[in-house]
């Protein structure tokens, strides 16, 4: 590039990013000199770094559909819902750990740099507008999840579970990196529009089988059968707040990294690659629901039924149509928020030296505590899709986008699955309350803070299935 034809780039557009990285840098520093052994500063400064980042993001970035950081970074709506989505997720996330990661000795600096770089790697690979960059928002995402995975460094099953994690992401990151070099020796480019206005002129078969690598890359990210080996033991060996971090805003950071590089770069080789979506969609229908039914543990359970919601997420993708699309962001947010307050729940039944893991555990909650097991009741119920839900309208558009496609009897597979879901999700309803616990059963012992955020948590998930209107129009509107 001649000084010439040089352009100054943009910060503003980038100043979340920008905002989020050097907030982390000022927490290392501030952690690494403060003796506060609860980490209380570290916990606050990320906490405003989270909120003023979601501020930015609206800010600059809302009603934008620009390019800066010559075409490799990107403002757009679709961005902004998402980024706001993953802050939102983290902010969650730090307020249900403190008290967790304190009682098991894992509270260090550590736990807020490594989520906060995560993090950082979420919001890149969304406004990633050129392959080089949204390798590396993945990478940064990805390697921080793996150190957090292994943060308990006393349990075999979380080092067992980080190992699993780590070999099986750096084999799919490879193909995803192999399936970006085909791309890039196909097209000549790394830009993506450019790469979707070359794969318009022809189509090449160096560019299907560069599709073929980043599909499975993609797939491995949301966890979608059949690459799907590590989801399970990776959600039931780390902790819980670091699962409920990867259950919830690594799948919406997954739904921009499909955008950017499916949706926009190879939009149109959609031909292609809609096939290969739909088998990863109905293997995830069929493969959640029927083994989430055997499960006795609750975050192997979830696991499981992940799948089931990765499905319902892919079917948006496949017909993709900007209302689809729209309805499978919808899908993925709301999802996200009521499987981080599910997340909440399990931790505040935990204590030191036990983990409310078994679904056993949830016997006779209601008499235990009848605020927290309505609040399970209502997240059962909107996972489950019952009328009146936020989870039944997310599943309604979706399925609404799928029959308007024409794909009928893909939407009968979807409802099929969905009713399986709901003998696992209600069977949580009935231990909850119509079960007796094994002796007193375990007791709430979250602080007040802890509750109030988990009850807001579920009061949220309660309001967006009464007024879900004003979310699904953002959604449809970042596509618009």
């Amino acid at each position: 590039m001649t000084p010439e034809t040089f352009e100054t780039p943009n910060l503003m557009l980038a100043l979340p990013e920008i905002w989020m990285l050097g907030m982390a840098c000022l927490i290392l520093v501030v952690d690494l000199f403060s003796s506060d052994r609860d980490h209380t500063l570290a916990y606050w400064l990320s906490q405003a770094t989270l909120l003023g980042a979601i501020v930015i993001t609206v800010q600059t970035q809302w009603g934008l559909d620009v390019t800066t950081f010559t075409e490799n970074y990107v403002a757009d709506s679709a961005g902004v819902v998402l980024k706001v989505a993953v802050l939102l997720l983290t902010f969650l996330a730090f307020a249900y750990s403190r008290e967790y990661l304190r009682e098991r000795g894992m509270l260090r600096g550590e736990f807020y740099l490594l989520t906060l770089f995560a993090t950082l790697g979420m919001l890149v690979t969304i406004s990633a507008h050129s392959l080089l960059v949204l390798y590396l928002g993945v990478e940064l995402m990805s390697l921080s999840l793996y150190a957090l995975v292994a943060m308990r460094r006393n349990s075999p099953a979380a080092s067992e579970a980080a190992m699993k994690y780590f070999v099986l992401g750096a084999l799919a990151s490879g193909m995803l990196l192999y399936g970006m070099s085909m791309l890039y020796g196909a097209t000549g480019t790394l830009e993506i529009t450019a790469i979707a206005e070359a794969a318009a002129e022809e189509s090449r078969l160096l560019l299907v089988f560069g599709l073929v690598f980043t599909v499975v890359g993609v797939a491995f990210k949301f966890g979608a059968v059949p690459f799907h080996m590590w989801v399970p033991d990776v959600y039931q060996g780390a902790p819980t707040v670091v699962t409920l971090f990867i259950a919830t805003a690594s799948k919406v950071a997954a739904v921009g990294l499909f955008i950017r590089l499916l949706s926009e770069a190879l939009g149109p080789l959609h031909g292609e690659w809609q096939h290969m979506v739909l088998l990863l969609a109905v293997a995830s229908l069929l493969v959640g629901n029927t083994v989430a039914l055997v499960q006795s543990n609750i975050k192997r359970m979830l696991a499981y039924s992940t799948f089931n919601h990765i499905g319902f997420i892919f079917l948006g993708f496949l017909v993709g149509t900007p209302e689809a699309y729209g309805a499978a962001m919808f899908y993925a947010v709301t999802y996200a928020f009521t499987v981080a307050a599910a997340f909440g729940v399990i931790m505040l039944l935990s204590r030191q030296g036990f983990e409310a893991e078994n679904l056993d555990d949830f016997k006779g909650l209601n008499e235990r505590s009848p605020l927290f097991a309505l609040v399970m009741l209502i997240l059962m119920v909107s996972l489950t899709g019952i009328p009146g839900t936020v989870g039944f309208y997310a599943k309604w558009l979706v399925l609404k986008s799928v029959v308007e496609a024409g794909f009928i009897w893909l939407a009968v597979v979807a409802v099929i699955g969905a009713v399986v879901g709901a003998f696992y999700y209600l069977r949580v309803v009935r231990l909850c309350y119509f079960e007796k616990p094994e002796g007193e059963g375990p007791q709430p012992v979250g602080s007040g803070g802890f509750q109030t955020v988990l009850a807001v948590n579920g009061l949220a998930v309660l309001l967006l299935g009464i007024f879900p209107g004003a979310l699904v129009a953002v959604c449809m509107a970042a596509f618009g």
